[in-house]
């Protein structure tokens, strides 16, 4: 069966950067119809309705049993995350295992002993649908959380479980605060994690903040999302974590990156980079050859010639108040690394952007990182004549894999 999107320029894009086009913000909207930007930019509102409505949910009930033996976060996709969120957050000290479970049904080992938290946006995820059941069925405490009126409420009420309703306004991608704020207090009432409502209010108000610096109407050489999106353009990017927590972001960067520009990247620790993946810096993508550079060229300019070459973004966390972060790894050894693979890409001539945590919790430094790569995502897919909303290959993937 052919596709219906062949030969739609509008979906398939153009590999030239349209650079008027992000300092147009008339012709930013016409070319966001789906108004991405617009629920990207709602993620501090995300965690205080998404607080409210947790609040009025009967998530006590979990507690009664005391701790649990271990948490199961299930679902897919960006619903998957949230439970990669819980796990970052609790950090090492967490008294019990969190686990991101990903596939149709739950582990065999879970039981009466644990708790099943199943999250879809949509409400009729076949994962998170599959893992409630099975949770219900083996006695394991669940909690829900999705959209209202749906498959995986009806499927939480029978089971007696707590709802918690996730207005659905966005695709899961742009509704990431509004899944893991639940998530996290869900956490909390089984005395698995610490976040109070300090915390929830300056992470709301960091997403603020940032979503105000990335607005349309701000030109790009004062704008870090669009600034972000241009040193991106026609790149392979390859985004290392300098923490757990900048790991995790630069996991869900990868995750917008191929959403929302279709472009493919690379993510992860930077410790895992240190043993093996550092050598993509002299890769037939990284370093330029001695008779490539020009030892007068301005670090921050693109390259003339053509070439596709790879981008190193790095994201970094050293703004905690101990000696470790969050996974028990010495603060001094992680700042060590950056400042290595920083200095190992410059001497090949390979570019690179770095976003900085701040904030006092992790939950707002998580935030912090998060939420400018979540733009030049949006502004990166914009300037190629993308529609950020409309993804074609996901559609075609559930409509051809229907039985």
């Amino acid at each position: 069966m052919a596709s219906p999107f062949n030969g739609e320029a509008g979906v398939r894009g153009h590999r030239h950067l349209d650079l008027d086009l992000l300092d147009d913000p008339t012709a930013l909207e016409a070319a966001d119809p789906g108004g991405m930007l617009r629920a990207t930019a709602s993620a501090g509102a995300q965690v205080r309705e998404s607080a409210a409505l947790a609040a009025e949910a009967n998530l006590e009930a979990i507690a009664d049993e005391g701790r649990p033996r271990a948490v199961v976060v299930a679902g897919v996709g960006t619903a998957a995350r949230t439970g990669d969120v819980l796990d970052t957050v609790a950090g090492a000290r967490c008294p019990v295992p969190v686990l991101s479970h990903r596939s149709a049904g739950i582990p065999g080992w879970v039981g009466v002993g644990d708790v099943v938290i199943a999250v879809s946006a949509s409400g009729r995820s076949p994962e998170a649908l599959a893992a409630a059941e099975a949770a219900a069925r083996r006695g394991a405490r669940l909690v829900a959380i999705g959209a209202p009126d749906s498959e995986l409420q009806a499927l939480a009420e029978r089971a007696r479980a707590p709802f918690i309703p996730v207005p659905r306004r966005a695709p899961a991608r742009a509704s990431l605060w509004a899944l893991t704020v639940p998530v996290l207090l869900a956490a909390r009432t089984l005395g698995l994690i610490k976040v109070n409502e300090a915390d929830l209010a300056e992470t709301a108000t960091r997403l603020d903040m940032d979503a105000d610096r990335c607005r349309p109407t701000l030109e790009s050489f004062v704008n870090p999302g669009k600034s972000l999106a241009v040193d991106l353009g026609n790149s392979v990017p390859v985004i290392w974590g300098s923490s757990s927590l900048a790991t995790l972001a630069a996991r869900r960067f990868a995750d917008t990156l191929s959403s929302n520009a279709r472009y493919p990247a690379v993510a992860g620790a930077l410790g895992e980079a240190g043993r093996g993946r550092v050598g993509l810096l002299d890769g037939v993508f990284g370093g330029l050859t001695e008779n490539d550079r020009d030892i007068f060229a301005d670090p921050n300019e693109r390259d003339d010639d053509g070439a596709t070459r790879l981008r190193l973004v790095l994201l970094r966390d050293g703004g905690l108040s101990d000696d470790q972060d969050d996974q028990g790894e010495p603060l001094a050894l992680e700042e060590r690394r950056a400042d290595a693979v920083q200095a190992l890409a410059e001497r090949r001539g390979v570019r690179v952007s770095v976003v900085t945590a701040d904030g006092a919790s992790p939950l707002e430094r998580l935030a912090s990182l998060v939420a400018v790569p979540d733009f030049a995502s949006m502004y990166l897919g914009l300037a190629h004549g993308l529609d950020p909303m409309a993804v074609p290959a996901v559609s075609e993937m559930k409509e051809l894999s229907r039985p």
